[in-house]
């Protein structure tokens, strides 16, 4: 990895840097650690989110990529009017222009002058579990679209903001985190097409789907139960729980505990309840329970969410 020409020489994350344990590859990174791009900026936001500034000069260099196993969200913040994919000749780069690149694709780059730009590295789960809460789809429906140099003012206004932003500090990075999971939303909605690589078997019917995850959703302060979930789809708990599997992408208890965490971040954030509340509404057991599982899930206290998101 090269260092950033701003920065000392030993203060650039490398891809040998990264944790061992984190769920996303981030194989475009380490990619690009072996060009002549220099890093600018680096961090890791929590929920397997990844944000990078790079700086390129250089006369002419091909980068490829083949099928990283994440998904990729490029902006152009500077240069790149000379930069242009291969299997798209004739069509150049150039500031606030944006590029997706799904987790399966293969792409061959020519950068043949100087280039600034900031990438948003994310897991397609990340991408998909939004289908069912947004779309109304279900995850193995949809993926991200492969478009190269598009333009988006939404998408681009929380580029910008994430490559101004401070990515020093928890705080910091909890702001960063919340940008960048407003930024997929958009992303779902513009640059979300149908998978055509598979036939779908199985699963909840569209009715009941919905009328699943709306049960859920009302009745998070209560103890949900996998027979209790069987029971409103009139199916044996085993096999509602391989048909909620296939139609939501994770199984109940992992759903249930996801929309949990969704609305005590959104209670944190939009509110001043009382800890105790947040935690009764979302239902948790106790205080400490709620604590030890919005910490596991968001690397902070509840009590310092708030604080940052609010700062």
């Amino acid at each position: 990895m090269r260092d950033a020409a701003t920065e000392p020489a030993d203060a650039s994350p490398r891809a040998a840097d990264l944790p061992a344990g984190d769920a996303i590859s981030h194989a475009v990174f380490r990619t690009l650690s072996h060009t002549n791009a220099q890093l600018e900026r680096f961090a890791l936001l929590g929920d397997n989110l990844a944000l990078a500034i790079w700086n390129r000069q250089t006369d002419e260099e091909e980068t490829v990529y083949r099928r990283p196993g994440h998904h990729t969200l490029s902006y152009y913040l500077d240069g790149g009017y000379r930069t242009e994919r291969d299997e798209l000749p004739g069509q150049y780069g150039s500031p606030r222009r944006l590029c997706t690149l799904p987790d399966t694709h293969e792409s061959r780059w020519v950068v043949r002058d100087r280039l600034r730009f900031l990438h948003v590295y994310f897991l397609p789960e990340h991408f998909t579990r939004r289908a069912v809460l947004e779309l109304d789809r279900e995850p193995r429906e949809l993926t991200l679209a492969d478009r190269t140099y598009f333009e988006h003012p939404q998408l681009g206004q929380l580029c910008e903001a994430l490559s101004r932003a401070d990515w020093t500090g928890p705080d910091a990075l909890l702001r960063a985190n919340e940008t960048t999971h407003l930024a997929l939303s958009h992303l779902l909605h513009s640059q979300a097409v149908p998978r055509r690589d598979q036939r779908f078997k199985g699963g909840l019917a569209p009715a009941l789907r919905r009328r699943i995850a709306e049960y859920v959703d009302a009745h998070l302060a209560t103890s949900l139960t996998l027979s209790e979930l069987a029971g409103i789809a009139a199916m044996s708990e085993y096999h509602f729980a391989r048909m909620f599997r296939i139609s939501f992408g994770v199984p109940p208890y992992a759903w249930i505990a996801g929309r949990r965490i969704d609305r005590a971040r959104a209670l944190l954030a939009g509110g001043s309840l009382p800890l105790q509340q947040v935690a009764d509404a979302c239902g948790y057991a106790d205080l400490s329970h709620f604590s030890h599982r919005f910490r596991a899930a968001t690397g902070v206290a509840p009590s310092q969410y708030r604080t940052a998101l609010r700062g």
